[in-house]
């Protein structure tokens, strides 16, 4: 189960006694005033270094505060408008986490082309971009005023971080505008009471540019000319790529060599594994009343595993009652018979439940750390330990390593939810801890498949009976991205993803059936009416129609020529089509598309036509089964889905009744 608290340090020190009836003073921002402007700024019109730049970033500052009571970062951003795109940057968004930050002291202003300026007096709102397991994703946003080609802009802003906390940190250089210069400092947060160790990595920085730390013990760096960041469909994720400095604290253990990190790191993550699981009594009860000792090794997995589903999962709850709210000031959880015994956890408590389980119902199960990898790519190398922060159960069956994450909402039993999918694992085992890879699976294993029945009318419509089913990471994903919504709601989401699949404007879907939205191992399965007007296009005496239906979704991919990044996709998946089509009476089949099949290695395509009687059978198969690919392949990828979009423009000539008789 991944852990989002895994990016800060919390402090139990007898100190916190104090702070607790210490009188806070406010955070409170640097001068309000900002730097001096330069006349070549103003009168700039372009940056030969960003040819064709709607907008250019002239100076970024960010100065960050580690003192571990009023911890802050205080943020600068100065910006020249050089085109009427470049407009856009006045409408500003400054992205935070609610649970950790605030935004505040925001001032900004705009500078005109004459030199003159215009302050920000109106409202900053707060937006809500994302809801993920419970956490709301929020952005300070405001327009400044008066923007225009050849203004300036600028504004600053202070993050407010959680008291009491101290959290690792980033200088992120990389933007959507290129830098003419930035400036970063941190000072760090020391204490008498717990001793710290502050260390910082980085990659992709431009020349010149390193992170030094000075007599006063800050660390300070400037940045000069860094190119603004390029987004692409299909990329890693951008904190993997974009350039940057990370600075992690750690509270104990300073170690260069990696193997003895690692060592200790699985001693003192493995102690309090076994410390929070070893009732081993207590679970051999509750074994007892999950599984008969009869049934099949697998059987008593799958049952184990069904039981701890479904207990309530705290990680995914949005909004808390009064009761609960009362729950959350009761006593911490301190191992599975108390987890047992309460009857609710988060999920990283559930997953490791489940281990316990397993283990008292005779298997071989061990604890894994893994990494994420749904902001970044981890390599032991880094000695980043909170970089191992979601936590999974492997058991050994039958000569076979099966992987299990019961507290991740949805998850079919024997897989992992895709962050957590082929990703390095330190295994908690008596050999002090083992690296692993976790397992990928196979494109089969997640499927959409399009099974419909439908009607051509004489007037060139398609209507009839279309059943979606999603099986494994697939339906994973749609019930977790729904679980909140009302039955309104998750119905419009369904009826809208087929609209996107369907390459026409005048498409009506109605779903027809109640899909099971609380399972995770049956397939989603959701069924509707659909018509499509003007499928068919007259051609003098004759009708055409496209060889492939479910097909907008390909036909704007991999369009671009060149490639900076990697390609990434989520998880291997398969999109499976079976449509039937039945003709108008008298109506004949001209001609059908020749059988195509593409092998790409990592992509397969498959597209069949076939006349069955007075109707056409159409079958399409596409599979991914890679992660990542480097940009070299790139241009042979986009080659494959050329093919594909080819494929699927392929025309079947059909013979209305009228011109069937005139022949």
């Amino acid at each position: 189960m991944p852990d989002r608290s895994a990016s800060f340090v919390r402090f139990n020190w007898f100190a916190l006694m104090l702070f607790a009836v210490a009188v806070l003073l406010p955070v409170t921002c640097r001068a309000q005033g900002f730097p001096p402007l330069s006349p070549e700024d103003l009168k700039m019109t372009s940056e030969p270094k960003a040819p064709g730049a709607p907008a250019i970033i002239l100076y970024r500052e960010v100065d960050r505060d580690d003192n571990g009571r009023t911890s802050h970062e205080d943020n600068y951003v100065r910006i020249k408008i050089l085109t009427e795109e470049g407009r856009e940057q006045g409408n500003v968004e400054i992205e935070f986490f609610k649970v950790d930050e605030d935004v505040v002291n925001i001032h900004a202003r705009t500078i005109r082309p004459d030199g003159s300026s215009a302050d920000f007096d109106g409202k900053v709102f707060e937006k809500v971009i994302e809801k993920a397991q419970g956490l709301k994703y929020l952005a300070k946003t405001f327009t400044l005023p008066e923007v225009q080609v050849g203004s300036i802009i600028e504004y600053r802003y202070t993050y407010d971080l959680r008291e009491h906390y101290i959290y690792d940190s980033h200088w992120t250089l990389s933007h959507p505008l290129f830098t003419r210069r930035a400036k970063f400092s941190l000072k760090p947060y020391t204490t008498d009471y717990t001793p710290m160790t502050l260390r910082w990595t980085w990659q992709g920085l431009p020349p010149g540019a390193a992170p030094q730390q000075g007599p006063d013990h800050i660390v300070r760096m400037e940045a000069e000319n860094i190119p603004a960041f390029q987004v692409e469909d299909f990329m890693p994720p951008p904190t993997q790529l974009r350039a940057r400095v990370d600075f992690i604290y750690e509270d104990e253990y300073r170690e260069t060599d990696p193997d003895q990190f690692w060592r200790h790191v699985a001693k003192k993550r493995g102690g309090a594994l076994e410390s929070f699981i070893g009732k081993r009594k207590a679970m051999e009860a509750a074994v007892a009343q999950i599984v008969s000792p009869s049934d099949p090794p697998e059987v008593k997995l799958r049952k184990i595993y069904d039981r701890v589903q479904q207990i309530r999962n705290t990680s995914y709850e949005l909004q808390k009652t009064a009761q609960e709210e009362k729950r959350e000031k009761e006593k911490p959880v301190e191992n599975v018979e108390a987890l047992w015994k309460r009857g609710y956890g988060d999920g990283q408590q559930l997953t490791w439940l489940y281990l316990a389980l397993a283990r008292a119902a005779g298997f071989e199960a061990y604890g894994v750390w893994a990494s994420s990898r749904s902001e970044y790519f981890f390599s032991p190398k880094s000695m980043e330990n909170r970089k191992l922060n979601a936590n999974v159960v492997l058991v050994k069956l039958n000569g076979k390593d099966l992987y299990f994450d019961p507290g991740a909402a949805f998850t079919p039993f024997g897989m992992l939810t895709w962050p957590e999918t082929g990703v390095p694992g330190l295994c908690l085992d008596k050999e002090g801890g083992t690296w692993l890879n976790t397992a990928l699976p196979s494109s089969s294993e997640s499927r959409i498949e399009h099974v419909a029945k439908l009607r051509l009318t004489e007037a060139g419509n398609l209507e009839g009976k279309l059943t979606v089913t999603y099986t494994g990471l697939e339906a994973m994903y749609r019930r977790l991205e729904e679980r909140n919504a009302d039955e309104v709601a998750r119905k419009k989401s369904l009826e809208d993803r087929i609209r996107l699949q369907i390459p026409s404007t005048t498409i009506e879907v109605e779903l027809t059936n109640q899909p099971d939205w609380s399972h995770s191992e049956t397939p989603l399965v959701a069924e509707y009416h659909v018509s499509i007007q003007d499928w068919a296009t007259n051609a003098g005496k004759r009708t055409v129609i496209a060889a492939a239906l479910f097909t907008a979704v390909e036909k704007h991919i991999f369009e671009h020529t060149n490639r900076v990044h990697p390609i990434y996709v989520d998880f291997p998946h398969e999109k499976d089509d079976d449509v039937t089509i039945e003709l108008p009476a008298g109506w004949q089949v001209s001609s059908v598309p020749a059988p195509q099949t593409q092998e790409g290695h990592v992509v397969t395509y498959h597209l069949k036509v076939d006349k069955d009687g007075s109707a056409l059978h159409l079958t399409r198969k596409l599979s991914w089964d890679f992660l990542l690919l480097e940009p070299k392949y790139y241009p042979a990828l986009r080659n494959f889905f050329q093919t594909v979009r080819t494929g699927d423009d392929e025309q079947i000539i059909l013979q209305p009744a009228a011109a069937s008789a005139s022949n």
